[in-house]
């Protein structure tokens, strides 16, 4: 088994903050990294480590079998980083930004207008290759901008948040897009804070909280973590809701609609138990209703509340839950 990406012991401070404690990851080569994790994690800081913006206060990085403190310009060579904004010319056509920035990577004007036209057609571009890309709809300037970022082929591409503001139609092509990638042997670490999206899209799953992997896994082995069913219990009057979620370990629970979901393995016998426990408390759930977890929930259910003060360089959105389990025990359960 080969990686383009292998990380030991990765640390960052930013401004006296441990932005990342002891981080290791590891990507094998044609799969699909997500990384995940709600504001302030240290996404951000592991990508600007790992695309050489940024150098780390301690531990080691492998990219593409070059070395991230001796050889920079080797893992420069070998990477690409596609932004959560599309970094295109809207000036200038499709055609006409791919071989601008051919001729910035030393191609010939030949090669490069060859080049563009290969890169036009492979993202379904070809229709609009002398269109101006201000008149590109939000996924054709994101396919464009992926595009730019793979005319010389890298290793690894970094995306940030790829399908940020697309609508539903335009992010399923681009993750069709994404495919084809990996398809071809390109390695992908990608952030994002759709946990659909990295259902979809990924091999493995790193799942970060406060500087620190606290879960990875394949989607369905992270998911198989929180049991088989998760039950929802609904209550209409506040003190039953207040009673339940005093006597229960919930995945998360909602103060608005009162809501209280809780994991199980998906028997009669355990959900009658819950049930049971919930009538001694004298809280009877209004309706009780059963689905198979998701992503969301194994994020809401290994994450700690976030910290009031988010350290610089770290920004995006997060995902608010009104019940999360204590830190401590996230990282028992990602061991």
């Amino acid at each position: 088994m080969t990686y383009t990406v292998e990380v030991e012991g990765l640390c960052k401070s930013l401004g006296g903050h441990a932005v990342l404690d002891h981080v290791d990851l590891a990507v094998e080569t044609g799969s699909v990294l997500a990384l995940l994790g709600p504001n302030g994690a240290g996404k951000t800081t592991v990508v600007r480590i790992l695309a050489t913006l940024m150098r780390p206060d301690a531990g080691t990085a492998t990219i593409a079998g070059r070395d991230l403190r001796t050889d920079p310009v080797g893992v420069k060579r070998s990477i690409s980083l596609t932004g959560q904004y599309a970094a295109v010319d809207e000036m200038l056509t499709g055609r006409e930004n791919l071989e601008m920035m051919a001729r910035l990577l030393r191609l010939p004007r030949r090669a490069a207008r060859a080049r563009a036209g290969e890169l036009l057609a492979e993202f379904d571009l070809a229709d609009a290759a002398d269109r101006r890309a201000a008149k590109y709809s939000g996924g054709m300037r994101r396919r464009l901008d992926l595009a730019i970022s793979m005319i010389a082929r890298p290793r690894l591409v970094f995306l940030d948040e790829p399908t940020t503001g697309l609508d539903p139609r335009s992010r399923e092509q681009l993750w069709s897009t994404v495919r084809r990638l990996v398809d071809e042997g390109v390695t992908v670490l990608l952030t994002t804070q759709y946990l659909e999206e990295a259902d979809q899209l990924a091999d493995t799953v790193a799942v970060l909280d406060h500087g620190q992997v606290v879960a990875r896994g394949t989607p369905d082995e992270l998911k198989a973590r929180l049991g088989a069913e998760v039950v929802r219990l609904r209550f209409t009057d506040l003190t039953s809701y207040e009673r339940a979620l005093r006597g229960l370990d919930p995945v998360r629970a909602d103060d608005r609609l009162r809501t209280i979901d809780v994991a199980t393995e998906g028997t009669a016998r355990e959900i009658f138990h819950i049930l049971g426990q919930l009538q001694e408390a004298g809280a009877l759930a209004d309706k009780v209703s059963t689905y198979r977890p998701s992503l969301d929930d194994v994020f809401l259910s290994v994450t700690a509340q976030p910290a009031a003060d988010q350290p610089a360089g770290e920004s995006g959105n997060g995902h608010p839950a009104a019940a999360r389990r204590p830190a401590q025990e996230s990282k028992e359960m990602a061991r």
